[in-house]
């Protein structure tokens, strides 16, 4: 058995996700959860974890995804099979920074949001200054630019751009970001990170 996430756009209509579902048990796919990452402007982007009878059929699966009218996949990928829904996850990070010592809870946030947006990396700034990370960011000097620019967007702005998610810590003057590539961050994926970011500020 294998286990992928597919993120899918399809009209915002009823049936629609109906007909998609129907194409993946054509296949033999079970699906295991459905999270609806956006929708507006009459489209809806769905991301499905889906069991398979095997990898080889992921090419058949989205053939026949795309075949239904009007629907297009942006992403499949494999996961783990006991990969945990990511607003568990969300959950259970919150919980760890609030049972933590303070001086640990900064590095919790910092991988936590790297978890949840499952990026390439992750950093937690106070100025120019690092004090978590989890990869390899981009320039400081450049993210510390960039992130002082952005302190006017909404974090569901659709002028935000797509590889990159970030919140601002109000009350400890942190800022906490995060980045992947060949994959859009959506907007629950924003809402997730801007509402840990929200409590680790309460707690930091």
């Amino acid at each position: 058995m294998t286990t992928v996430v597919v993120r899918v756009w399809m009209p915002d209509r009823p049936g629609a996700l109906g007909q998609v579902a129907s194409r993946i048990g054509a296949v033999r796919g079970d699906v295991l959860g459905i999270e609806i990452l956006e929708q507006g402007a009459d489209r809806v982007v769905d991301e499905l974890t889906v069991s398979l009878p095997s990898e080889d059929i992921v090419p058949l699966l989205t053939a026949e995804i795309d075949a239904v009218d009007g629907v297009a996949v942006e992403d499949v990928r494999k996961v783990e099979p006991d990969r945990i829904d990511l607003n568990l996850s969300a959950l259970a990070a919150g919980a760890a920074m609030a049972e933590a010592a303070c001086s640990e809870r900064v590095g919790l946030l910092c991988s936590a949001v790297q978890r949840l947006v499952e990026a390439e990396w992750a950093v937690v700034m106070r100025g120019t200054d690092v004090v978590a990370h989890v990869g390899s960011a981009p320039d400081v000097g450049w993210l510390q630019a960039f992130l002082a620019g952005s302190e006017h967007l909404s974090s569901i702005d659709e002028a935000l751009p797509s590889d990159l998610v970030w919140a601002h810590l109000l009350s400890s003057g942190l800022t906490v970001a995060a980045g992947r590539s060949g994959l859009p961050i959506h907007e629950r994926e924003r809402v997730r990170v801007s509402l840990l970011a929200r409590l680790a500020d309460a707690l930091v």
